[in-house]
């Protein structure tokens, strides 16, 4: 992929003004309340020119005068227009001060940075979206990527957990991608309340429900850490290559261009080589899962 900027280690490292220091100036177009904890927001660059990120890539939010925070773009580069999106949890400082943005707030971004998904190396193949909680939000880029692109794919599968179903995110869309052909999702939480007629328990349970052919399926994976060892023995165990496998370690990223150590695993700076990571690579890396 190329953008403008320079190229860093195989990823895009500017903000399109030859700096990966300095934002660019955005619009808030317009906001909408996703849960009680997320909003989703749709964003423009001042300068009109589209974000031109990969599906599983982040980018840096900066509210002035308080400070930044990384935030995965859950739109897809194939998304019509120059606007891009963000789902946003308030859950500090930055996040909550973008929470009280409205439609004509300005903020600056930085990147977009990081590898995401090999949308080329899947093509042609099953795929299997494993998402938990806010971890929907990377995975719908790429979902969406896959949807606009539906003849390039095969059959493509949805396991989405959330602690409750008023934590669900995108449920218009769920529907969307569920009336869509050879799309299969299945949904789960963890606490039902007296309205929800779904699945409850773990979203492993869902992988028998799901129509892939496990020969040439990859499985994409993003969420609390404490899924990532169930979901691997699961998948694993169905027969998805380990190659095929991949993991997003987003929870980790801060500065984003690897100087301040924050997303550091072992030896690797996740915010330059991943955050989007084959689990081959992953395995040999003690503190990554």
């Amino acid at each position: 992929m190329t953008t403008s900027g320079v190229v860093w280690d195989g990823m895009h490292m500017t903000s399109g003004n030859g700096s990966a220091y300095i934002p660019r100036r955005a619009e808030i177009v317009s906001v909408k309340s996703l849960t009680a904890r997320e909003k989703y927001f749709e964003v423009r660059m001042a300068d009109g020119m589209p974000l031109g990120h990969v599906p599983g890539q982040f980018v840096e939010v900066s509210v002035f005068g308080v400070g930044e925070a990384p935030i995965s773009v859950s739109s897809s580069p194939t998304k019509k227009g120059a606007s891009f999106e963000l789902c946003i949890r308030n859950a500090g400082n930055v996040t909550g001060a973008l929470h009280r943005k409205g439609p004509g707030s300005l903020v600056g971004i930085r990147g977009p940075y990081g590898r995401g998904f090999p949308v080329d190396e899947l093509a042609g193949r099953d795929i299997l979206f494993v998402a938990g909680g806010l971890g929907l939000a990377p995975l719908r880029s790429m979902i969406n990527y896959c949807v606009d692109k539906r003849p390039e794919f095969g059959r493509l599968a949805l396991l989405y957990g959330a602690r409750t179903p008023s934590d669900l995110l995108f449920t218009d869309e769920l529907d969307r991608w569920q009336s869509t052909p050879g799309f299969d999702v299945e949904t789960t939480v963890d606490l039902a309340d007296g309205a929800w007629e779904g699945n409850v328990g773990a979203i492993t349970r869902l992988l028998d429900r799901v129509d892939i052919d496990t020969e040439k399926a990859a499985a994409l994976v993003v969420g609390p850490p404490a899924m990532f060892r169930f979901v691997l023995k699961s998948v694993l165990g169905r027969g998805v290559y380990e190659s095929r496998v991949y993991l997003s370690l987003e929870r980790r990223m801060k500065c984003g261009v690897g100087k301040c150590g924050h997303c550091q695993v072992d030896d690797v700076y996740v915010c330059r080589k991943g955050p989007v990571f084959p689990y081959t690579r992953l395995r040999r890396l003690e503190e990554a899962i």
